[in-house]
């Protein structure tokens, strides 16, 4: 709805221009809000404001000529006014709101979709977790985020492949891999003295465990360097492989796997650094090697060789990330930690210096996540390797709880996770009041069709006239935000859109459900009632499959 009010703004802006009755510019952005109070109308925009200093004209004066030239072919709206200094609000008749079910109805699971990445490719990479131990809560959140703005960017007719890269090479290798190893010694009975540096955690002891059982010969008959070199191989596995099972219980899967190690096995490292110093954008200084980063607004120029030849951590980023666009991805999106926020402006760089524009790469930045139990701060200890793991958190709330409580702020946000309020089967628990709407739902199609009043394949005869309730309309406005909500959620890459606007549907709903019966007396009432929460039911669906979240049929 609000799109067409733009279009027949846009057209009498245009038309007023035409017949001079504005002076011609180039036309501004034209916003269309929902006023806050429902006496001011269903839409307002304040066009007429934005254009008065071109037009050097009061805007109450440009709001009129605007609404003298509106054309309301589809007989759209009831009546228009100007408001405050040169707003015009316009009420919408009740006939074109009920015709928004019949829209909803025929796309189907497609409603709100768009094709406004008309397939342009998008790469999202996130998680990335390096395989030195399980999830933590934090990476459950980064999880959600970038799987819901991975499904939403393809609903929105992106090409969209989700990625993993695997740290797997350089020192946090080497440091996981002499943790065990010590481990493993310890298991034997040998007195050793575990570094601090080293990784802490019971996880450590039962990896050496599995390889004393498994290897236990084949390790003791090592040099110790190689030893050790082999319990990181064989420590990263099964680190990768537990992250992937505890992914895919949180209902994440990627596309690709990749891994870091590749890089430097198939000489791709070697030979970027190799073309940065024929283009002279990396130069030997003081032994290292730098890269020019500060050419292309970086505060500084970034080691990629310290001067003891070994590659910097940046030096296979740089390289992994021109693989992403030779790969023909036209805009890469990395989802990182907050605490990473200092290293975006030297990947900028990199990127430009490579000859790709800087609006090409992306980062999403996640805050953490403060876990509680009943209120209560969960007492955690980096240090001594005690944190909770995501497959903690999902065992003891549900994919679906965790999920949906991740997206419910923005994730530029620290985000309080409550334990015990993820798992109550009350309306205090956010993702419990929208799923119990769909549920709610399902038990009235049911119950419709026990009765006889709708077919097995839940399709109706719409007698839409009939809703005319205060509540009934309402529900149907919210319902019409949808396709702009996906729109913005997909544009802004901001999941927690979505998840507002769901809990503000279900509030809705409760409302409207609440106060009128769906199978009342009336035939026709019930089948335009039936039209109506078969359409909540529906846009509950997808808003919370975009989120990874289920829509259970029974709760």
């Amino acid at each position: 709805m609000k799109q067409q009010i733009r279009r027949l703004v846009t057209d009498s802006v245009q038309r007023a221009i035409q017949a001079e009755i504005l002076a011609k510019q180039r036309l501004p952005e034209i916003e269309i809000e929902v006023p806050k109070n429902e006496i001011h109308g269903d839409f307002s925009t304040n066009i007429a404001m934005i254009m008065a200093s071109t037009q050097k004209k009061a805007p109450r004066k440009i709001a009129e000529q605007i609404i003298d030239t509106l054309e309301d072919h589809d007989n759209l709206i009831t009546k228009t006014e100007i408001a405050g200094p040169g707003f015009i609000n316009f009420f919408i008749n009740i006939a074109s709101w009920q015709n928004v079910l019949c829209d909803i109805h025929a796309a189907g699971d497609d409603y709100g979709r768009n094709d406004m990445g008309r397939g342009e490719k998008f790469q999202i990479e996130f998680v990335s977790s390096n395989p030195t131990g399980p999830l933590h809560v934090g990476h459950g959140r980064g999880a959600a985020v970038g799987d819901s703005v991975g499904n939403i960017l393809r609903f929105c007719g992106y090409a969209v492949q989700k990625e993993y890269y695997i740290n797997d090479a350089g020192r946090q290798i080497e440091t996981l891999g002499r943790s065990v190893f010590l481990r493993y010694q310890e298991l034997l009975g040998k007195p050793i003295d575990f570094p601090e540096d080293c990784y802490q955690g019971a996880y450590i002891t039962e990896i050496a465990t599995i390889i004393r059982e498994k290897h236990a010969q084949d390790l003791d008959n090592m040099p110790e360097d190689t030893a050790i070199a082999y319990c990181a191989r064989a420590a990263a596995g099964l680190i990768i492989k537990g992250i992937r099972q505890d992914l895919e219980a949180f209902g994440v899967s990627f596309d690709r796997w990749f891994s870091e190690q590749s890089l430097y096995d198939s000489g791709s490292v070697d030979k970027i650094i190799a073309e940065l110093q024929e283009g002279n954008i990396a130069y030997e200084k003081d032994g290292a090697t730098w890269f020019r980063t500060s050419e292309y607004q970086d505060e500084k120029d970034r080691v990629i060789v310290r001067n003891n030849g070994q590659k910097t951590y940046f030096a296979s980023d740089v390289a992994y990330h021109l693989d992403k666009y030779r790969r023909g991805f036209d805009k890469v999106i990395d989802v990182w930690g907050a605490d990473h926020h200092g290293y975006i402006p030297r990947m900028t760089a990199s990127i430009e210096a490579l000859g790709y524009r800087r609006d090409q790469f992306e980062v999403i930045l996640v805050q953490l996540v403060n876990l509680l139990r009943g209120g209560e701060p969960v007492a955690m200890s980096t240090r001594a390797g005690e944190f909770i793991t995501l497959k903690n958190v999902v065992n003891e709330v549900g994919t679906d709880a965790a999920r949906f409580l991740f997206l419910t702020r923005h994730y530029e946000s620290p985000l309080d996770f409550d334990l015990e309020l993820a798992k109550k089967k009350t309306n205090e628990n956010p993702v419990y009041y929208v799923q119990y709407v769909h549920a709610r739902i399902s038990s009235i199609i049911r119950k419709g069709k026990e009765r006889g009043v709708i077919n097995q394949n839940g399709d109706h005869h719409l007698a839409l006239t009939t809703l005319v309730e205060p509540e009934e309309i309402h529900l149907i406005k919210v319902l019409d935000q949808f396709p702009e909500v996906v729109r913005k959620s997909a544009n802004f890459r901001e999941p927690h859109r979505i998840t507002y606007f769901l809990m503000s549907l279900a509030s809705a709903f409760h409302s409207y459900y609440n106060k009128h019966r769906v199978l009342a007396d009336d035939p026709a009432l019930v089948q335009a009632r039936l039209s109506l929460v078969v359409a909540v039911r529906r846009i509950i669906r997808i808003g919370l499959t975009l989120l990874g979240v289920s829509a259970p049929e029974k709760m």
